[in-house]
């Protein structure tokens, strides 16, 4: 007989990318919760290739009641295993305002506090932007936004743990550090998994590290995206090239692993207009031989080789999603506007698959070593 698998309930859930990684480390996702309507319909569209679809709800979370949405779908309050998801980061960025609890969005954050206070779920996992570590409170203490948040947990019963980890020492092809904070209910047992990759390959008490993956390795094998035509695009893989013209002919001339800013005394002043050195990330043009720079909402980088942005479907390889992931919604242009999340951005503020599974498995094997301990001594 097979084992049952543990429950788990995501917030926040964004496009999937946490959600599929707990659940490829052996969860049962019974929930996802979501207000971006663009971000639903991919959650769904992943949902119908699942044995048991997880139950989509789209809405803020802030209207929602733990207690009732536990009775509406038969759970038991305490017999949660994993409360996971990453609130809206943008009032503790650090290339953000940092507005901190001042910005409604970082009040968000303590919404995780609410549900486990409620559900009691053995295990709470937390995905933040690096900056909560320093972000000012409201008396102007630096760290003690996080600090707030660590002290309502061990308020409620748990014992929480933090570490910032970079995405690129667990295989995925991209520089991408941030905070997760993982409390486990009445006792202290969990520890993080430790990295399997690094820049310069080395051994370890814990085996050998492999190299980076690059973004070479990671977008090989794709064909040549699809241009938009009369009616738009008609690819449902999100291998499509959005590039404005405009923008093929700014990233002209800069190099491999370079941006245009770094071309102010090479290229003609109107290519690089008003760009100043310190616009690192605007023109971005990745590597083949290095892992990418933090994927972002508000940038789209560019194709190591070719004058175009990479595609979604480059972008998901960038952030460790399997080619058979399904991303809905609109695709656009670096300085497009739509009101709720295009393809990019939903890529860019999810968590890249395999750190979330890594992170999950040790969850489960905390959970399962926990459950032998107490079958011992009952």
């Amino acid at each position: 007989m097979k084992p049952q698998k543990l429950k788990a309930l995501s917030l926040f859930s964004g496009c999937g990318g946490m959600d599929l990684g707990v659940r490829q480390a052996g969860f049962d996702v019974l929930v996802s919760i979501e207000r971006d309507p663009h971000c639903c319909e991919s959650l769904r569209a992943n949902g119908k290739c699942q044995s048991a679809p997880t139950k989509v709800i789209e809405a803020d979370i802030r209207t929602i009641s733990p207690t009732i949405l536990a009775e509406e779908i038969g759970l038991d309050i305490s017999k949660l295993d994993l409360l996971f998801g990453g609130p809206p980061c943008q009032a503790f960025s650090q290339i953000g305002k940092q507005k901190g609890l001042a910005d409604e969005r970082g009040l968000l954050l303590f919404e995780m506090v609410r549900f486990a206070q409620a559900l009691k779920p053995k295990v709470v996992f937390i995905e933040q932007v690096k900056g909560l570590v320093s972000a000012k409170d409201k008396t102007g203490k630096r760290g003690g936004i996080l600090q707030l948040l660590l002290d309502e947990l061990t308020q409620i019963g748990y014992v929480p743990k933090w570490k910032v980890i970079n995405a690129a020492d667990f295989a995925v092809p991209q520089k991408r550090q941030r905070l997760f904070v993982v409390a486990t209910l009445d006792e202290n047992g969990f520890e993080f998994p430790h990295a399997v990759c690094a820049e310069q390959p080395k051994p370890t008490l814990f085996g050998s590290l492999k190299p980076y993956t690059t973004v070479g390795q990671a977008i090989a094998g794709l064909d040549k995206p699809e241009l938009k035509g009369q009616h738009g695009y008609s690819r449902a893989d999100s291998h499509v090239d959005p590039t404005p013209a405009g923008d093929r002919c700014r990233i002209n001339g800069v190099p491999e692993g370079s941006h245009l800013a770094a071309q102010i005394n090479v290229l003609p002043s109107e290519q690089i207009k008003g760009l100043t050195k310190k616009d690192t990330t605007k023109f971005l043009r990745t590597s083949r031989f290095a892992p990418s720079n933090t994927l972002r909402g508000g940038e789209v980088f560019f194709h190591p080789t070719e004058n175009r942005y990479l595609t979604p479907r480059e972008y998901l390889r960038v952030h460790g999603y399997p080619d058979e992931f399904i991303l809905k919604g609109p695709i656009r242009g670096r300085s497009g506007r739509v009101k709720n999340l295009d393809q990019y951005r939903q890529i860019a503020n999810s968590v890249p698959p395999p750190l979330a599974k890594a992170i999950a498995e040790k969850i489960r094997g905390y959970l399962c070593q926990k459950s032998l301990s107490f079958s011992a001594t009952a």
